[in-house]
């Protein structure tokens, strides 16, 4: 198979990782964030976020999770674009021990309250912009609790706040 991709990997980058060196997916996490602690994680609108903040954040939100009396292997669903928050969830979701059920953001009503039913999920990270759909069909499911997320959450706190602004004022 081609993988052009692989050209880009910076030097010392392997181009396979062997899945059996360890034993789960918050193995993998808690190893990079110890590894790679000053290391970019990701890049969103010219904000970096390093792997050292992504442990600091993930690890409270997962914290917050856990305090909502969720048991462990609960389903708590994304409803998040690519933005530095769904890297911040997923993580949070998977080092706290509950299911990560992955929801397309532009999803209808319908399609919300099918996959939100079918998964069990009993909390939801949703991006303000996509409330509205949660809001139609919130009550027909098990969701007990509910995170919304606004675009400029991790721009910064002036572009942040501008970028949060220009959503929900100017870009309607």
């Amino acid at each position: 198979m081609n993988r052009p991709w692989l050209t880009q990997y910076p030097e010392g980058v392997p181009h396979d990782v062997a899945p059996e060196q360890y034993r789960s997916l918050a193995a993998l996490l808690e190893e990079s964030f110890k590894h790679n602690a000053r290391e970019p994680v990701c890049v969103c609108m010219e904000q970096w976020m390093s792997y050292g903040e992504l442990d600091g954040l993930s690890a409270a939100m997962g914290a917050w999770l856990q305090g909502r009396g969720l048991v462990p292997g609960a389903r708590v669903a994304i409803m998040l674009p690519n933005v530095p928050q769904f890297l911040i969830t997923m993580a949070a979701i998977v080092r706290a021990g509950y299911t990560v059920v992955n929801v397309n953001p532009l999803y209808t009503a319908r399609e919300l309250e099918h996959q939100l039913r079918d998964s069990g999920a009993q909390a939801i990270v949703i991006l303000e912009n996509f409330a509205h759909t949660l809001e139609e069909v919130i009550d027909k499911t098990s969701v007990e609790h509910v995170v919304v997320a606004s675009l400029g959450d991790q721009l910064g706190f002036w572009y942040g706040r501008w970028i949060t602004f220009a959503v929900r004022h100017l870009a309607k």
